[in-house]
């Protein structure tokens, strides 16, 4: 253990080293708020690995989510009988399905108010801690429970506002995100703890790692946070249920552009496959990112062996999405070794892959003017570096307390 520990270690640095390395503007880096962070996010992925009350809070949170899952599966059930009572559901009815409760129920939260309260003083608390802009702090923790496109969505009015690398930095934290309605699918798969944990603290290496690759002054007068786009322009809310009916026919939109991504991407690389083995039968898409992936999995203190599984793993993730990671090792994951277990976990909880760039950069088309457009789909390179690097030091971290 000891020499994976010394270097799960030297991965934590070179991870940072190569956001420093790629840095737009080394001068402009502040250290003081990144040691501040780092220093925070080894606190946060001690406290909720190693320490009983941690443990506790994250054990807690998803057996919540666990438990909105199963009051999903009463409605399934009343549809779907046939779906629910077999001695193994499929990916679709467990995963998927229980998304048409969870959607409405975090855009039911939004209406009445909560969601927006917890977003704002979340961000502000963590704008004074880390010393970062208040809307970047503000838009981290946003994009955690909204998701990269709702989250750009409601912050519209600001997006317009703030200047152009500004844009490219929230860009760059966008690749990064989760949506909170969609945790309880995670954690259905994989191990919630570890699930759980991953979220604070891709929240803080999102900022970390923006401000080491896209450092960008923000003056007072610039520091300012615009109020959620929640509402229409005469202020009046929806009704509630016309807004309830859009939320579950979105959720309904949801599940079914998950299931047609994944299949696709499956098929896809199934295909991919096919054509590399005509050239030699030992070629496959996974061999090839296993070998591209390799020195980050095995920074990341995992035997050769465990490295090169984890290294194919990530090539699959960056080119498909977490969910097709998450459905191949669902059933064998309790059988890794827990630092494995652990950082395979962390790093796939994110929707840092190929198909998010373009998700994102056609959200930020139909928000903002095409200057500031054009220089963010100019930096899809720095988005796609941001959340891998995100997602490796969010891995190292945690794997430090996890053996």
């Amino acid at each position: 253990m000891s020499m994976y520990l010394v270097v799960n270690v030297l991965g934590l640095i070179v991870f940072l080293g190569i956001g420093y390395l790629f840095s737009k503007n080394k001068q402009d880096i502040q250290w003081k708020s990144i040691i501040i962070m780092v220093i925070l996010n080894l606190f946060l992925a001690w406290f909720l690995t190693s320490f009983d009350v941690g443990r506790a809070i994250v054990s807690g949170a998803a057996d919540g989510f666990n438990w909105l899952v199963q009051v999903a599966y009463v409605g399934i059930k009343f549809a779907l009988p046939s779906w629910v009572n077999v001695k193994s559901m499929d990916f679709v009815t467990s995963a998927l399905l229980p998304i048409l409760l969870i959607v409405p129920l975090f855009d039911i939260l939004t209406y009445i108010g909560v969601l927006p309260f917890i977003i704002k003083w979340i961000g502000k608390g963590l704008s004074f801690i880390t010393g970062q802009p208040k809307f970047e702090s503000f838009f981290a923790v946003e994009m955690m429970f909204l998701g990269n496109t709702e989250a750009l969505a409601v912050s519209s009015l600001q997006l317009k506002q703030i200047k152009a690398q500004r844009n490219v930095t929230l860009a760059m934290m966008s690749m990064s995100c989760v949506t909170a309605s969609i945790i309880g699918s995670y954690t259905q798969m994989m191990p919630g703890q570890f699930v759980l944990t991953a979220i604070p603290i891709n929240i803080i290496n999102a900022i970390i790692v923006t401000s080491l690759l896209n450092p960008v002054k923000v003056t007072p007068q610039e520091d300012t946070i615009a109020k959620l786009n929640g509402q229409g322009d005469s202020g009046k809310k929806e009704p509630f249920f016309s807004f309830l009916g859009d939320s579950i026919l979105g959720a309904g939109r949801l599940v079914l552009i998950i299931a047609a991504n994944v299949i696709a991407f499956v098929a896809l690389a199934a295909l991919i496959d096919k054509i590399l083995q005509l050239v030699n039968p030992w070629l496959t898409l996974e061999h090839i990112l296993g070998i591209i992936m390799y020195p980050f999995a095995w920074l990341l203190g995992l035997n050769s062996h465990d490295s090169f599984q984890m290294a194919q793993y990530m090539g699959t993730k960056l080119v498909t999405n977490e969910f097709v990671v998450m459905g191949k090792v669902t059933n064998i994951i309790k059988n890794f070794d827990p630092h494995f277990r652990a950082v395979l976990t962390v790093f796939v909880t994110s929707f840092a892959n190929f198909s998010t760039l373009g998700m994102i950069i056609g959200c930020f088309k139909g928000i903002v003017d095409k200057e500031k457009n054009d220089i963010i789909s100019k930096n899809v390179g720095y988005m796609l570096l941001s959340g891998i690097l995100v997602s490796l030091l969010s891995a190292a971290f945690v794997g430090l307390f996890v053996w």
